[in-house]
């Protein structure tokens, strides 16, 4: 299984959707990285999508979008396929 990144906050309702949905899916560890605490860690996911909201989800190389563009990966069939090694 490829390796799942976050960018996520605290306090965050489709942060935690998003993450359930991984579960659900297979996914034992997303590396999470909490951008209301590392205020560059915040800029960098800015430079690296052009989006300022979270979660932004990467699986693998490839970088999904937020929870409503994980639930349509989903829903088409996309997310096993991305997921698997």
């Amino acid at each position: 299984m490829k390796p799942v990144k976050m960018y996520t906050t605290q306090v965050c309702p489709f942060c935690v959707r998003a993450k359930s949905l991984l579960k659900q899916r297979g996914v034992e560890q997303i590396e999470e990285i909490r951008i209301d605490l590392d205020p560059a860690a915040r800029e960098v996911m800015m430079a690296q999508t052009g989006r300022r909201t979270v979660p932004q989800i990467y699986i693998g190389d490839t970088h999904v979008g937020g929870c409503d563009d994980l639930v349509a990966l989903d829903q088409r069939g996309g997310l096993l396929p991305l997921l698997a090694s």
